[in-house]
């Protein structure tokens, strides 16, 4: 194989910015909330890397070929991209999740049952030459030639100048699963780890139980990692919805200390006490002290705190019945009491379809 660049790449990334940069300078995407992967193809050779440069293939075989249907079947390039799962007309992040799986035979079954797509919005490279030092503007016209007739489960991401544009996507998009905006300047090179896009995301706060809480992986016993979070639904029964961790060394370890009268008796009565005592998957849902594909070998056994404490944090959206990401400490709310924290409290998104967003660009 000789592809234009050796894999692996570290992905380019964005920093956060709380609203959409303006200026003739600007382009703008949709943010996809999927899994990062660069496509390294030299002709029928076709390598997919994830964000942590990891080999992506074996868990979406169904890729391939589409991938190498791009252009010629001699054609040499690499991409930048987000590989998602489309569902009833928005993404579904809990699928791409139950992709990560030891046996082949599971992921064909999936392959074929909720076959993924790649949507692409950077081109690297091209033939012989590396295309990353050129101006985005540049790249971006590239792969616009690249997808003008792209195969079945490749996508060309939509792309604007307009900031208007920009946040009506920002807004009316979220219900079809997308993550937020992406903003480029159009003369911007490729930069391999550094964070040099800024990224938009939807940040809303929530009042939450503290249920229980994870040692520091670097401090058992003496720092806090993380606190467990809980809301109650419409039948009055608490569950997990998520975690936070936000937190200095030193307020890690005071923690340890504010906690220590909550930690007394705390299994009593608790709301998760199955699920502390098992410390598995019960009835097919991830629990406190379950792992999850991606945190395999690591410790997630947790401690149970009686649930009298509440805590507001900030969240950009739920994936299901849980926060999509680990969520940021705001403070704690003294002012209100466990039972009033519900799932009816939050924002409830309404419905989009990614075939408007693609006709829309």
């Amino acid at each position: 194989m000789a592809f234009p660049i050796p894999p692996p790449i570290e992905p380019m990334l964005a920093k956060p910015q709380p609203e959409i940069p303006t200026g003739a300078e600007w382009r703008y995407e949709p943010k996809w909330d999927g899994f990062r992967a660069l496509v390294f193809r030299d002709g029928p050779e076709v390598y997919i890397q994830s964000r942590d440069l990891k080999p992506l293939n074996r868990y979406f075989p169904e890729l391939e070929a589409p991938l190498r249907a791009i252009g010629r079947p001699a054609d040499r390039f690499v991409l930048d991209g987000e590989i998602v799962i489309a569902a009833d007309g928005g993404l579904d992040f809990e699928a791409l999740l139950l992709r990560i799986h030891p046996a082949a035979s599971r992921v064909a079954m999936l392959a074929a049952t909720s076959p993924a797509s790649y949507v692409a919005f950077d081109l690297l490279a091209e033939g012989d030459r590396d295309l990353r030092e050129k101006p985005f503007a540049q790249r971006r016209a590239g792969l616009e030639r690249r997808l003008a007739k792209p195969p079945p489960s490749v996508q060309l991401t939509p792309a604007t100048d307009d900031p208007a544009t920009a946040q009506r996507w920002f807004a009316v998009f979220e219900g079809a699963g997308l993550d937020g905006v992406i903003a480029k300047r159009a003369g911007l090179g490729y930069v391999p780890g550094k964070r040099e896009m800024v990224k938009v995301k939807h940040q809303r706060t929530a009042d939450c139980v503290v249920a229980g809480f994870r040692w520091h992986k670097n401090g058992p016993g003496t720092m806090v990692g993380s606190l467990l979070l809980g809301l109650y639904d419409a039948a009055g029964e608490l569950q997990h919805v998520g975690v936070t961790s936000s937190f200095t060394e030193a307020r890690r370890r005071e923690l340890v200390t504010e906690l220590a009268r909550l930690r007394r008796n705390a299994l009593k009565g608790h709301p998760w006490r199955q699920w502390k005592e098992a410390e598995v998957e019960w009835e097919g849902r991830r629990m406190p002290g379950a792992t999850s594909r991606w945190n395999r070998g690591k410790d997630l056994s947790w401690e149970p705190l009686r649930p009298v404490r509440v805590v507001e944090v900030a969240y950009d959206h739920l994936q299901g019945d849980r926060f999509r990401h680990a969520t940021t400490f705001v403070r704690w709310r003294p002012d209100r009491k466990p039972e009033t924290c519900r799932y009816d409290q939050l924002e409830e998104t309404p419905p989009a379809l990614l075939a408007d967003l693609f006709g829309a660009g």
